[in-house]
Order: C-alpha cells, then sequence, then structure tokens
C-alpha cells in the first residue's frame, strides 16, 4: 500500500489458526496505526478450542509495526451473532470509523486504500451506510466507474462509520409496521426477493432466527435507505469454505469462494451519483440463491449443526491447517 493507513482495522477472531494467520499478514502488511482485535472464546463441549483459540490470539500479538492494538476477548464462547454484534460495538466506542475483516476474509492490499479514500468521500452523508470489499456480479458487471450504489450490504470485508453502526437494529423493532405496510415491495427487485426476506425478518423478530448478526444489518440498511458501495471488481476472497464452516459450506454461496481477489486501479473513477443499481443487485440476489435441491440440503445440515451450538465464525479448526498448502502463491505473498 502506497499511503499509510490511518483507518482503524479491525479483526474478528476466533478458533482457525490457519486462516487467521494469513489474514493477519495481510493486515500486517498493511500496517494500520490502530488494530482493533475482537475474539470469541472456547466452547465447553470442543474441547480443542482452548488450544485453538490461544494460538489464534498468539498470531494476532505479533504486531511489529508501530501501532496502537486494542482487544476485547471473551473468556468464553458468546456464539456468531452475539460476538460480532457486540465485538462492533465495541469497536466504535473507540473508534469513529474502521475497516472490518473476518478471519477468514483475505483482501488484495489495495482494499485499504479502497476503503479509507471512500469513507474519507462519504463521510458525514447519510445515504451511505458501508464500503463492501466483494462484489458478487464483477464478471458480468459494466461500468466505467471504480464501484457502484447497492442496496444489498456484503460483510466479506467491508467498512462503515460508527453513525452507521448506530443504526443497527438487532431485534428489528420495526418489523411489524414494516410489513403491514409492505415496505420491502418498495424497496427490492422481485417478489420472491421479498418473500424470501420477509420470511427472515419474521424469523429473527420472533427470536428464531439463526446464530448470525449479518441478516439484522441487513434490515438495517434497508429501512434506513442506506446504500452500500460495491467495487467494480472482486477484492477480497473468502477462504474459509470446506465442510467443517459454520456458514460457508458447499452450499450456493460456496459457488462465491472461487472469486479471486484482484486489485483496483488508482486514482479512483467516482460515480457523478449515488442512485442503486437495481440491475445489479437483481443479478447479485439472483446469483446468490440459485441452489441445487443438494445444496439446500446440505445447507439446511448447516444449519441444524448451528443450533447444536457452533460458535462465531466458521469452524475449520484443525481441518483448517492445511488451507495454507492450497492457496495458490500470490495468495500467500
Amino acid at each position: 500500500m502506497n499511503q499509510e493507513l490511518q483507518t482503524p482495522v479491525v479483526l474478528m477472531v476466533f478458533n482457525r489458526p490457519a486462516t487467521t494467520r494469513i489474514v493477519f499478514r495481510a493486515i500486517a502488511a498493511a500496517q494500520p496505526r490502530t488494530l482493533l482485535i475482537v475474539a470469541d472464546g472456547p466452547r465447553r463441549s470442543r474441547p480443542a478450542d482452548e488450544r485453538l483459540c490461544e494460538e489464534v490470539r498468539g498470531i494476532v500479538s505479533q504486531v511489529d509495526w508501530p501501532c496502537e492494538v486494542l482487544t476485547n476477548f471473551a473468556d468464553s464462547n458468546l456464539g456468531c451473532e452475539e460476538r460480532v454484534a457486540s465485538g462492533i460495538t465495541w469497536a466504535f466506542s473507540q473508534v469513529e470509523e474502521a475497516i472490518i475483516l473476518e478471519d477468514d476474509c483475505l483482501p488484495n492490499e489495495t482494499f485499504f486504500r479502497f476503503c479509507q479514500e471512500l469513507l474519507e468521500r462519504y463521510r458525514g452523508d447519510s445515504r451511505v451506510g458501508m464500503i463492501s470489499g466483494i462484489n458478487h456480479v464483477a464478471p458480468r458487471l459494466t461500468t466505467p466507474y471504480s464501484y457502484y450504489f447497492s442496496r444489498l450490504p456484503h460483510i466479506w470485508g467491508w467498512a462503515t462509520w460508527r453513525s452507521a453502526w448506530q443504526r443497527y437494529d438487532r431485534s428489528l423493532s420495526h418489523w411489524p409496521a414494516i410489513k403491514r405496510d409492505d415496505v420491502l415491495r418498495e424497496i427490492l427487485s422481485s417478489e420472491t426477493e421479498v418473500k424470501d426476506r420477509t420470511r427472515g425478518f419474521d424469523a429473527f423478530h420472533a427470536g428464531k432466527g439463526l446464530d448470525t448478526w449479518d441478516a439484522q444489518w441487513l434490515y438495517t440498511v434497508l429501512i434506513n435507505g442506506m446504500l452500500s458501495i460495491v467495487p467494480s471488481v472482486n477484492m477480497v476472497r473468502n477462504i474459509g469454505f470446506g465442510p467443517d464452516a459454520t456458514h460457508t459450506v458447499r452450499d450456493w454461496s460456496a459457488r462465491m469462494s472461487e472469486l479471486a481477489a484482484h486489485p483496483m486501479d488508482f486514482p479512483l473513477r467516482h460515480p457523478p451519483y449515488v442512485v442503486p443499481f437495481r440491475s445489479f443487485d437483481a443479478l447479485d440476489y439472483q446469483i446468490g440463491t440459485s441452489a441445487t435441491l443438494v445444496e439446500r440440503v446440505q445447507a439446511k445440515l448447516v444449519s441444524l449443526r448451528r443450533h447444536l451450538g457452533l460458535g462465531f465464525g466458521s469452524e475449520q479448526g484443525e481441518a483448517g491447517q492445511k488451507i495454507g498448502d492450497e492457496l495458490p502463491g500470490e495468495v500467500l505473498k
């Protein structure tokens, strides 16, 4: 990265030394002046967790560049929803804006500069809720600009401001009125998506949703009319896919594991408008939900495993130790 990374970086970790080591290496190369580390704790039901969590915390403690390091480590396992939501809230009690990475989200080095420049450009603009590093439709995207605006927030590497996160509505408090007034039909691109999101929001509002935090962030972004900035190229690769993952087994979303992380060209070419691209959003939703029957069964099994007590992040554990051998050399540099 050519310019100094003054934007704080938040790193979310759990029990995956292999992926954590690779992502931490990318952060170390960017040398942020402030690093906030959020860690979930070991589960009592998994004896290996204590050793793995300790190893992960050892990896992220190896900060050898000028940097203020702040930590928020859980003594016991909080789970995905509580740990991530509380961790981000803690981070924004410390800083005004931040770049956020989980321990399986490996960014291209230009991702940090991209986020930093756009955090500055749209600071104080209530129309924009976040900046994403992920672009699922990049192979089919045609735009003369460096990014476009979307209604859909993607959180495999992202950035936002305290002011946006303060709107986070974990309980979906206004959902009954929003559902009654058919608000989603005014926002989303298809009746199928409206029905899909409605089922999900019904479950979360009733306290029966999955152990996750990002559906509530999607709800927050949608009902507040906030837009997400999406880069014209995919800038983050998810390296957490696999049979032991909590969220990213080989279901239909795992097709996105094939997306490589590409560099962004600078200087950035800014669009002269702040308008969501509904056609790109429709394609994005279609890609994310086009599952085969087998893939849907796999996803149901993942959901069952989550309800049986799996914790924050994907569960690669010892199996994930091999991931470094599976990644191409250019990713590891």
